[in-house]
C-alpha cells in the first residue's frame, strides 16, 4: 500500500493489529510486524516491570515499528516514560485527553495516535497535535468510546482532519472491511477481534471457540464487566444463561487468584472454571473469523483479500460500464 500512514510507519497492509488487553503478548505482536503490518501491545494493566520486559521481548523479536497502548483513565505518566526509556517511538492513547502527554511523546522522537468516537474529537485530538487518529465505530469488541458506526464515523473524521491519517476501528475483520474503510478514506484498518483467532494471541482455547461459533448477531454492548473500570462500555460475546446462574466467583488464574463475575479481564490461558460467565470481548464483526491462523497467515491474508476487493471493484464498474 501506499499512503502516507503506510510509508511513515513501513507497512506493506494496511492493517494494526488493536491492542486487545492481555491477549497482546510479545508473540503476537511482533508476528504482525514481521508480516507487514503493525502490531500494539497493551501497556495499561501490566506493571511496570512486566511492561518493560514484554517490550524488550518484543524488540527481540523484531526489528520494525511496534507500539503501545495506554489508556487515559488513570494517570499514564510512569508507564508512558517507560515505554519511551525502552525505545517506544508509537504510543497510542484512548479514553481519555491526551494533550499532557503529547509534548513528551514528541520530545523523545516518538508519535502519538489517539482514537476518537465523533469528528468534533478528531478536530480536538489534532489540535493537541496528535499524528494519527483512529476513528472508532461502534460495531468494536472491548471498550467502546463512541456511539457512531463506523461508516458514518470515518468519512466525518476523514473530512474534519485531512492533514492526519485516518485508521478505521469497529467490524472490520476480512479484506472486504478494509477495501470499503480505505474507500471512505482511511489509510489502514484497525482490527481487535480477528485477531484473538491467531495461534500467538494470549487467550483460552474455549475463548477461541466461542468465538468461531459466534455470529454478527451474538455480541452485546454493556457495562456489565466494569469492575475496576466503572462507566466503560465495551461490546462482549453475550449469552444471557452463563452470566444469570454465575456465582461471585466464577474462575481462578492459574497461580490460584480468584475471578469475580463482573471482572473486565479476558480469559487467559490456564484459567479454569466458567468461562462463558467471563468477560469475552468481540466485535459485530466476529462472524466473519471464522478459524484459527497464524498472525503472518492472517496479515497475508489481508493483504491478499484487500487487492482482490479493489480489483472486483473494478471490474464490477468495467462491466456496468
Amino acid at each position: 500500500m501506499k499512503n502516507r500512514f503506510c510509508e511513515r510507519f513501513g507497512l506493506m497492509v494496511p492493517v494494526v493489529q488493536a491492542p486487545i488487553g492481555s491477549a497482546s503478548c510479545p508473540e503476537l505482536v511482533a508476528a504482525v510486524s514481521n508480516a507487514g503490518g503493525l502490531g500494539m501491545l497493551s501497556g495499561t494493566w501490566r506493571e511496570r516491570e512486566v511492561l518493560r520486559g514484554l517490550i524488550r521481548q518484543t524488540q527481540a523479536q523484531t526489528t520494525r515499528p511496534f507500539g503501545v497502548n495506554l489508556v487515559l483513565a488513570w494517570d499514564m505518566t510512569e508507564r508512558l516514560e517507560l515505554c519511551l526509556e525502552e525505545g517506544v517511538r508509537l504510543l497510542s492513547f484512548f479514553w481519555g485527553n491526551p494533550a499532557a502527554y503529547i509534548p513528551t511523546v514528541h520530545a523523545a522522537g516518538a508519535s502519538v495516535f489517539h482514537t476518537v468516537g465523533s469528528a468534533d474529537e478528531a478536530r480536538e485530538a489534532a489540535d493537541c497535535g496528535v499524528d494519527v487518529i483512529v476513528a472508532q465505530g461502534w460495531e468494536a469488541g472491548g471498550h467502546v468510546w463512541g456511539q457512531v458506526s463506523t461508516m458514518a464515523l470515518v468519512p466525518r473524521v476523514v473530512d474534519a482532519v485531512p492533514q492526519l491519517p485516518v485508521l478505521a476501528a469497529g467490524g472490520i475483520a476480512d479484506g472486504r472491511g478494509i477495501a470499503a474503510v480505505l474507500a471512505l478514506g482511511a489509510e489502514a484498518a484497525w482490527m481487535g477481534t480477528r485477531f484473538l483467532l491467531t495461534h500467538e494471541a494470549r487467550v483460552h482455547p474455549h475463548y477461541q471457540q466461542r468465538l468461531l461459533q459466534a455470529t454478527e448477531a451474538d455480541t452485546l454492548y454493556t457495562e456489565r464487566f466494569s469492575g475496576g473500570w466503572p462507566q466503560s462500555p465495551h461490546r462482549v460475546l453475550h449469552r444471557p444463561q452463563d452470566w444469570d446462574q454465575s456465582e461471585d466467583i466464577i474462575a481462578h488464574y492459574d497461580d490460584g487468584e480468584a475471578i469475580g463475575k463482573l471482572s473486565s479481564n479476558l480469559p487467559a490461558p490456564g484459567v479454569t472454571g466458567n468461562i462463558d460467565a467471563m468477560c469475552l470481548y468481540a466485535g459485530q464483526s466476529v462472524g466473519l473469523a471464522q478459524e484459527v491462523l497464524t498472525a503472518a497467515q492472517l496479515v497475508a491474508r489481508l493483504g491478499e483479500e484487500t487487492d482482490q476487493a479493489i480489483r472486483n471493484l473494478w471490474d464490477r464498474q468495467g462491466t456496468m460500464g
